[in-house]
């Protein structure tokens, strides 16, 4: 029984016998609430002291667990709708509900909870990627195909940017160590976080001999740079009053450009991704 079910009817008051005198008041669990008239109400959580039966409160505490996930539920949306500068521990409490005291059990400071909406940013950009990626036709021959997965990453990372772009600046445009690009908290459902669908079709790339071993290393900073610009100018930039369908046609284009200037193909290459 739920407890707000108990508050409305006592299973066991109806075996109680009947006797003489006022029943004792009787809490969500069927047990007394407090000592005698006039004494103090020491009954189960929901009624402090002095409280009265009956009555919801406010919750002042929560399992543990839900609390946390419940401030990044809150912090996620702030980014969503404004970037990192408006995941802020206080607005984050008091979306959820509770004192920030009561945060501070989960997130030692505002920085602790932004960098896990950050992972969380990440986590949501690897499944655009992801599924970018996986909509290239099976049916490709080896390194045409990864010639064409490489290239989703960047047309993925982009339309990342345009659909959600204060998740986009929140997990790309914080000054982070490039070590959380291999954090599994920035992992999506792949399991994989955007760098490393970036450096894995890279790897891919050369496995195909659409690639030469010569220009792998220090590839995905190249490509991460040139699509991250394009990003960046078309959300901030002298680009950001573009159209939405012009930026979408320069996506496939722009990776196509990254492709030959990394020596990856001679321009036969697949067709638009968008």
């Amino acid at each position: 029984m739920s407890p707000s079910a108990a508050f409305d009817a006592d299973p066991l008051a109806s075996a109680a016998p009947e006797q003489p005198g006022p029943e004792p008041a009787r809490g969500p669990a069927g047990g007394p609430v407090g000592g005698p008239v006039g004494g103090p109400v020491g009954g189960p959580a929901g009624i402090p002291a002095g409280g009265t039966a009956g009555v919801p409160v406010a919750r002042t505490t929560y399992h543990h667990g839900d609390l946390r996930r419940a401030l990044l539920e809150a912090g996620t949306d702030l980014a969503r709708e404004g970037g990192p500068d408006k995941v802020v521990l206080r607005e984050a409490t008091r979306r959820v509900g509770v004192s920030a005291n009561a945060a501070y059990r989960h997130f030692a400071d505002r920085d602790a909870l932004l960098g896990e909406v950050v992972s969380r940013a990440q986590a949501r950009a690897a499944d655009v990627i992801s599924a970018t990626m996986d909509a290239v036709p099976d049916g490709l021959d080896e390194a045409p195909r990864a010639r064409a997965r490489f290239r989703a990453v960047g047309v993925g990372y982009l339309r990342f940017a345009m659909d959600e772009p204060g998740l986009f600046r929140t997990a790309f445009a914080v000054p982070v160590d490039l070590s959380r690009a291999a954090s599994s908290d920035a992992a999506g459902g792949s399991g994989r976080t955007p760098f490393q669908l970036l450096s894995e079709s890279l790897d891919a790339m050369v496995e195909a001999g659409a690639m030469s071993d010569d220009e792998r290393p220090g590839a995905e900073l190249l490509a991460w740079s040139a699509v991250h610009g394009m990003a960046m100018l078309a959300l901030e930039g002298p680009l950001r009053d573009l159209p939405r369908g012009a930026v979408d046609e320069l996506a496939p284009r722009l990776v196509r450009m990254v492709d030959l200037g990394l020596g990856l193909s001679d321009g036969s290459g697949v067709g638009p991704l968008t």
